[in-house]
């Protein structure tokens, strides 16, 4: 779903979120100049937490610095002007309700969370080089946000642009068919006629067409099981190759 703006009133100006967007923006023209060279220097990176870093990571800013300047950095059009357009629906509510302070304590510790979150994963599954590749956006901050709307129990309708789903359909049949241009039509189809049967089945046998989400997502963690089996197996073989000529 693309949102474009919701039916919320506020009490007073959203300040604070209108600067972040400002911003947000005066640092993506900044970047325009020099982008490569910028984003290496003041993006963060996971191996700052804990490294060794690599290749232009070497010259990263200290973990503290880095996360808070990585929140207003961004790698295209695409990606700030889809960051800055959920700032713009969650922000002024989630303002509205903490106050302008601490709407921007909480926009920054949830951007730290975030921050740190990719880095554990990073870290712990991934390696150094993966570790010194840069993160960039306000993505973390703004889903903190989208958390504040739930648990302030705000609620409104949002008014989208496109149907709601396809996008992230899209993803799970390009997941289950591994980029495999023909297996991306069987994926396809499989999916189409869960959707399809989803309503069928709430209609006529009275089960919630939710349930279809359920054998989705079991489905997706399968094809990731299975995966990661297989790459456990492959780093295994050399030691155990090891291990029988020793």
């Amino acid at each position: 779903m693309l949102p474009l703006f919701d039916n919320i009133p506020t009490r007073r100006p959203a300040v604070v979120t209108w600067s972040l967007i400002a911003a947000n923006f005066v640092v993506w023209f900044w970047e325009l100049g020099a982008r490569g060279g910028r984003i290496d220097h003041y993006a963060f990176y996971p191996c700052a937490i804990s490294g060794p870093c690599e290749g232009v990571a070497r010259s990263h800013l200290a973990w503290p610095e880095g996360t808070v300047t990585s929140m207003f950095l961004h790698a295209s059009w695409l990606h700030i002007l889809g960051n800055m357009l959920f700032l713009f629906i969650f922000g002024n509510n989630v303002e509205d309700v903490m106050g302008r302070l601490r709407f921007l304590v909480f926009y920054l510790a949830s951007g730290f969370a975030a921050a740190f979150s990719q880095a554990s994963v990073t870290l712990h599954w991934a390696g150094v080089h993966a570790a010194s590749i840069p993160n960039v956006g306000a993505s973390g901050a703004i889903a903190g946000l989208g958390g504040a709307v739930q648990v302030t129990g705000v609620t409104y309708k949002l008014y989208e642009l496109i149907s709601p789903g396809y996008g992230y359909t899209a993803i799970a049949v390009a997941l289950l068919a591994r980029l495999n241009p023909l297996a991306v039509i069987v994926a396809g189809v499989f999916f189409g006629a869960l959707e399809a049967g989803g309503a069928g089945m709430q209609r006529d046998a009275g089960v919630p067409a939710g349930f279809v989400y359920v054998i989705e997502a079991l489905v997706i963690l399968g094809v990731l099981a299975v995966e990661r089996a297989r790459t456990l197996a492959t780093e295994r073989a050399p030691r155990l190759t090891q291990e029988r000529a020793t």
